[in-house]
């Protein structure tokens, strides 16, 4: 596997921990049950397994249009800002 300098973490992509920091504040579920889960999907984001991969399994790398749909699902969209380097 090809490793990117620029992009690099160990254990999960960074993006799961945005979405679950995401998912807790959007609907005050520090947890994350289920039923918010289901909400989610019914909204428009990914299944519940999917979602279950990211927060409690073994996905360790998300495909983009899983987490924008997720994003989206919450009533947010995701945007690219300068980095301060």
């Amino acid at each position: 596997m090809r490793l990117l300098k620029s992009y690099m973490f160990r254990v999960k992509d960074p993006v799961i921990d945005e979405l679950r920091t995401l998912v807790q504040d959007a609907t005050g579920d520090q947890k994350i049950s289920r039923g918010t889960l289901e909400e989610i999907a019914e909204n428009g984001g990914p299944t519940v397994a999917c979602m279950q991969g990211w927060f409690r399994g073994k996905t360790r790398r998300p495909q983009s249009c899983t987490v924008e749909a997720a994003g989206r699902a919450l009533g947010y969209k995701r945007a690219w800002v300068k980095d301060k380097q």
